[in-house]
């Protein structure tokens, strides 16, 4: 417990920071719906001008940009990637921290074993993602029942908000394999930045071609707000793909922490 209270203390500015982040990006966004809203024609015919490529890589969609749903899910895309290199970081600093920082002869020394060591590291990280997440979710929530022009469903507002934490768990495992793997990590924001954003555009290309098969290499794309406006509902496949990759990414973090050399200082 004693382990995991100084993890969570560590996280806390860059979860504040983070968080407030998340929080003013989407008052930001939302508080422009209703000037939107009053000339959404005028933005169709703009944005019919442009190629539908360059349209989907951008994630509009100009039939559904009216309402307050379909404007919230091309705006969250953006917010999507700030939670990713949220996630990220906190993942790729979860283990390199104590190398970088020299400290890993002196916690490694006392009398816990390093699966405790990486449960209490894991359990801080998602807690930080979980708070963040929770006051994000409250803010767009209220934001949403504002600025709103008509009524819609919040049950859609849900799926398509809480798909930012999902997506954030993959790259929290992925910074947590990355960070048990590597030897020695002397920055983490160039990694985060770089793995984030090449998945980023990655799904960016995916989504103005039109190869579905692109859509289970990122997990941008794992969640399709379209889908979701739609049916209400996930697609079981991308569902699943996420579960597996969680486990077995968690799971291979801990096996090579448990067998890891860490040089003493």
């Amino acid at each position: 417990m004693n382990m995991f209270l100084h993890e969570l203390k560590a996280y806390r500015k860059s979860t504040i920071i983070w968080t407030f982040s998340l929080v003013a990006l989407v008052v930001f966004f939302l508080s422009m719906y209703p000037t939107f809203s009053k000339d959404v024609e005028s933005f169709k015919k703009v944005m019919e001008g442009f190629p539908e490529p360059v349209r989907k890589a951008l994630g509009i969609s100009v039939d559904s940009m009216s309402s307050i749903l379909g404007f919230y899910s091309y705006t969250f895309l953006y917010l999507t990637l700030c939670g990713a290199i949220q996630a990220m970081n906190l993942g790729t600093a979860i283990v390199s921290k104590e190398v970088r920082e020299k400290t890993a002869d002196f916690l490694l020394t006392k009398p816990v074993t390093r699966s405790k060591v990486m449960t209490s590291k894991l359990l801080a990280a998602l807690t930080c993602l979980i708070i963040t997440n929770a006051i994000y979710l409250v803010v767009a929530s209220l934001m949403a029942s504002i600025v709103k022009t008509s009524d819609y469903s919040y049950k859609i507002f849900f799926l398509l908000s809480i798909t930012l934490f999902f997506v954030q768990l993959i790259f929290l495992s992925l910074g947590v394999i990355v960070s048990v793997v590597a030897s020695k990590i002397k920055s983490v924001l160039p990694i985060s930045l770089g793995t984030v954003f090449t998945f980023f555009i990655i799904g960016m290309f995916s989504s103005s071609t039109g190869d579905d098969a692109i859509r289970y290499i990122t997990p941008f794309k794992y969640f399709d707000t379209n889908y979701i406006m739609k049916n209400s509902s996930y697609e079981v496949s991308f569902i699943v793909i996420e579960i597996v990759f969680v486990i077995v990414a968690i799971s291979a973090s801990y096996f090579v922490y448990s067998k890891k050399d860490v040089h003493a200082v």
